[in-house]
């Protein structure tokens, strides 16, 4: 295993992107980078890294922050729960932790929304502590490494890749040995197409120069992809008002402001005497496919909604759907 680490870390230590969140110490900006680069790509998630700094450059700041801004400030990066569990972290550092952030895994881990690979990249990132990170790179790493087809959806594939992340750790450069197995997995080890002649283990792997790779990591449930139909009601007064509302209930886009909404499981629904309607727009998640349209109406009563004027639309965060739709009816530049 020396062998393997040593190659590995002199790869990192020679070829890893220049990315700020590595060239900090201070935990609650890895914290928040590992949230934001959650189910997000380095390129789309660093302006919205640098904005939170600007905006919240300090743990207390962001506690102390609107949530609508926070919201707003988050506005087009999806999975918005993990906006919502900063928020509720960043208050339980300040009024339960004395304003310090925790300094070990299994402090951390108590936080909200943080979980064992999150926990394990601050406390080793931060404070090195020797705790070995699992997340989609490592697993394609290890598990090509070592051939190993282990489901890493079940339980005993989780059990056995954490073991075997356990074991090739160096306990001693925690941080620079996990920084550079997840680098190796984004920039080499990819999902598709991998550059094996530019790997630093090449000549270890079990799977290198050979078509297995596209086996691994092996995955051994599907996911069931639930459709939703949406039918946003557009209502705009002669003031140039629109009536929008907060959404409110748990689950997708809690918390976001939205037109009022019909849902359906079979199709989109039309509301009664419309004038015209939208094209369809098309929304893809992990586990939901959205269709929606957006209907234009006279009159609507809403108990929760409120009027806005079209020129302050820009001020409320929208999912990206109802962006795109925003976008264009030119409404965030009118």
């Amino acid at each position: 295993m020396e062998i393997l680490r040593n190659l590995l870390e002199k790869w990192y230590l020679d070829n890893h992107r220049k990315l700020p969140w590595r060239e900090t110490k201070d935990p609650y900006k890895i914290w928040l980078s590992e949230i934001i680069l959650q189910q997000t790509r380095v390129e789309q998630g660093l302006p919205y890294y640098q904005n939170f700094v600007i905006n919240y450059p300090t743990v207390k700041d962001l506690a102390s922050a609107d949530d609508d801004d926070v919201m707003k400030l988050w506005e087009g990066l999806g999975y918005y729960s993990r906006a919502r569990n900063l928020l509720v972290a960043s208050r339980e550092v300040i009024n339960d932790l004395d304003g310090k952030f925790p300094t070990s895994y299994k402090n951390i881990i108590q936080l909200k929304g943080i979980g064992p690979y999150t926990a394990a990249a601050i406390a080793s990132f931060a404070f090195n502590e020797a705790v070995a990170v699992v997340d989609g790179n490592v697993y394609r790493v290890l598990s090509r490494l070592f051939n190993d087809a282990t489901a890493i959806d079940s339980n005993q594939g989780k059990k056995t890749f954490q073991l075997l992340a356990d074991e090739f750790l160096n306990p001693g450069k925690a941080d620079t040995h996990n920084q550079a197995i997840m680098e190796l997995g984004a920039m080499v080890c990819t999902p598709k197409n991998p550059k094996c002649e530019e790997c630093p283990l090449n000549k270890f792997c079990q799977v290198a120069f050979t078509e297995k790779w596209k086996l691994l990591p092996f995955k051994g449930k599907k996911v069931k992809v639930e459709k939703l139909f949406l039918s946003f009601q557009v209502c705009i007064n002669n003031q140039s008002q629109v009536l929008i509302e907060k959404r409110t209930d748990k689950g997708i886009w809690q918390n976001l402001y939205q037109f009022p909404l019909l849902e359906d499981k079979n199709s989109i629904p039309e509301p009664k005497d419309f004038n015209h309607s939208s094209k369809e727009y098309k929304h893809l998640l992990s586990h939901r496919k959205i269709q929606a349209q957006f209907f234009f109406l006279d009159k609507l009563e809403s108990k929760t909604g409120f009027w806005v004027d079209v020129k302050e639309l820009d001020k409320y965060a929208f999912p990206k759907l109802i962006i795109n739709f925003l976008n264009d009816q030119n409404w965030f530049q009118a």
